[in-house]
C-alpha cells in the first residue's frame, strides 16, 4: 500500500479532516494512550502536552492507501501500522487510527503524538520517508500486489500523481485530477513545437500563457492557472527547450481577458446544457449511492449489535465454568482453575478472530457492490468531460477558421489594392 506521511501541528484541523462527513463511512478504530475517548479530545490532549515543549510539529500523520481493486483486512492494516511505528521509534506513543471509505475504496489514517511524556521531548523521525518507502515495497511484495512503477524506481514515477494543492485545484475546475495531468501529457507528447502544443491545449479548454516568473502556464476557461512544468512533472528548462521562452505569450491577465471575450460567451451556454445533462444522469446514481451508504451502515450496526450480544452470552458461559466456594478453592489447588482459564482465553481469542473475519467479509461484499455503482458514476463523469472537451475543440476550430478567413480576406483585399495603386504609382 502507498504510505504518505508528514510531521505537523494543527491537531484540531486534522481532527476535522479525519471526521469530515464527505466520506461515506468513517470508523474510529482505535484511540490509544489518551484519556479522551474521542478524536477531538485526543487531539486537544496531544496539543496540551506539546505546549510543555518547543515542538511545533508534535504529530506524525500517515495515510495507508491499498491498491484500488484490493480488499484489505483490518489485520493487514494493523500489521502495517505496527511496522511504521517500530521503524520510526514510536512504539507505545499515543495514537489514533481511523478508517475512511469513499467511492468504493477503503484506506486508513494513523496519527501519533511525537511527544514522549516521560522526557517531554519530541521523538525524532529521521529519514521517515525512506523508511516508509521500504515498508511500502515490502507490503506490495508480501501480499502479491502489483507494485507501482514509481515505487520500484523513484525516477520512473507516474506523472499523473498529484499533490493536495493540485487535487484541490483540479476539483475547483470540476476536473478529475488524474485526467487533467493525463490530458496535459497527451498534448505534450503529441506536439513538436509551441503552436502545436498551444492548439492541442486550446482544444481541451486550456490556454497557454506566460506566468509571473516567465514560465509557461495554462489558463482554464474559468480562470484557474496551472503550471505546465509542474503538471507535466518535468523541469522548466525542458519545457523551454521545446517551446522556447514564454516571453512572447500573453500574460495570465491578458489571457483571461482573451478567454472572456472570445471563448466564455459561447462556452458558458453550451457547458450549462452539458452540466444539466450530467445532473440528470447523476441524480438517480446519487440517490442509489446515498441509499446504499445508509443500508451498508445499518448492516454494519446490526452486525456489531449481534456480535456484542453474542460476546456477552459467550463470556457468561465461560465465567460459569469456574466453580465457587470450597470447590473453587480445590480447583485452584489442583490446577483445574488455571486450565479452565487458559481454555477460556483461547476461546475468547478465537471468538474475537471469528467476529473480525465476519465483519471483514461484510465490508468486502459492500465494497464490491459500491465499486460496481462507482463504475457507473465514473462513466457519467467521463461522458460529461468528453462532451466539454468536444465543446472546447469545436470552439477552438471555429475560432481558428474565423481567424484564417479574416487573414485570407485581408490578403485578398491587399493584393487588389496593390493592383489599383500600381498604375498611379507608375504615372
Amino acid at each position: 500500500m502507498i504510505l504518505k506521511a508528514s510531521q505537523r501541528g494543527g491537531g484540531m484541523a486534522l481532527a476535522t479532516h479525519l471526521l469530515k462527513p464527505e466520506n461515506e463511512h468513517v470508523e474510529i478504530h482505535e484511540i490509544r494512550g489518551f484519556i479522551a475517548d474521542d478524536v477531538k479530545g485526543a487531539m486537544k490532549e496531544a496539543q496540551a502536552v506539546a505546549k510543555g515543549t518547543h515542538c511545533r510539529q508534535h504529530l506524525f500523520s500517515v495515510s495507508l492507501n491499498p491498491p484500488e481493486s484490493e480488499s484489505v483486512s483490518v489485520a493487514k492494516f494493523e500489521s502495517a501500522i505496527e511496522r511504521i511505528e517500530q521503524a520510526n521509534n514510536l512504539s507505545g506513543q499515543p495514537r489514533i487510527v481511523i478508517f475512511h471509505e469513499k467511492e468504493g475504496r477503503r484506506h486508513a489514517h494513523c496519527v501519533w503524538s511525537r511527544i514522549d511524556a516521560q522526557t517531554m521531548t519530541a521523538r525524532p523521525l529521521p529519514f521517515f520517508k525512506l523508511k516508509l518507502r521500504e515498508i511500502s515495497r515490502g507490503l506490495y511484495l508480501e501480499h502479491g500486489w502489483r507494485m507501482p512503477r514509481g515505487l520500484m524506481d523513484s525516477r520512473d514515477h507516474d506523472p499523473r500523481n498529484f499533490s493536495l494543492a493540485e487535487w484541490q485545484q483540479a476539483k475547483r475546475m470540476g476536473r478529475d485530477p488524474k485526467q487533467l495531468k493525463a490530458v496535459m501529457q497527451e498534448c505534450w507528447a503529441a506536439s513538436d513545437n509551441l503552436p502545436a502544443f498551444e492548439k492541442a491545449l486550446a482544444q481541451r479548454g486550456l490556454y497557454l500563457a506566460k506566468g509571473d516568473r516567465r514560465a509557461h502556464v495554462a489558463v482554464t476557461y474559468d480562470g484557474e492557472v496551472v503550471s505546465v512544468p509542474k503538471t507535466l512533472g518535468i523541469r522548466t528548462k525542458e519545457v523551454a527547450a521545446k517551446l522556447g521562452k514564454a516571453d512572447d505569450l500573453r500574460s495570465v491577465a491578458d489571457t483571461k481577458i482573451h478567454i472572456a471575450a472570445t471563448v466564455v460567451p459561447r462556452l458558458e451556454r453550451l457547458i450549462e446544457v452539458a452540466d444539466a445533462a450530467k445532473a440528470r444522469e447523476m441524480q438517480p446514481l446519487q440517490e442509489r449511492r446515498q441509499a446504499m451508504t445508509q443500508r451498508h451502515a445499518d448492516e454494519r450496526q446490526a452486525m456489531d449489535m449481534g456480535q456484542r450480544s453474542r460476546f456477552t452470552a459467550e463470556s457468561r458461559i465461560r465465567a460459569d465454568r469456574f466453580r465457587k466456594g470450597a470447590a473453587g478453592v480445590w480447583d485452584r489447588l489442583t490446577g483445574k482453575h488455571a486450565a479452565i482459564r487458559a481454555e477460556n482465553e483461547r476461546e475468547a481469542f478465537n471468538a474475537f478472530q471469528r467476529d473480525r473475519a465476519q465483519r471483514d467479509a461484510l465490508i468486502v461484499d459492500q465494497l464490491k457492490e459500491r465499486r460496481m455503482l462507482q463504475r457507473e458514476i465514473v462513466a457519467v463523469r467521463q461522458r460529461h468531460q468528453s462532451r466539454v472537451q468536444d465543446l472546447h475543440r469545436d470552439i477552438s476550430q471555429f475560432r481558428g477558421g474565423l481567424e484564417a478567413g479574416r487573414g485570407h480576406s485581408r490578403g485578398t483585399n491587399g493584393s487588389r489594392g496593390a493592383k489599383r495603386n500600381g498604375p498611379s504609382l507608375g504615372m
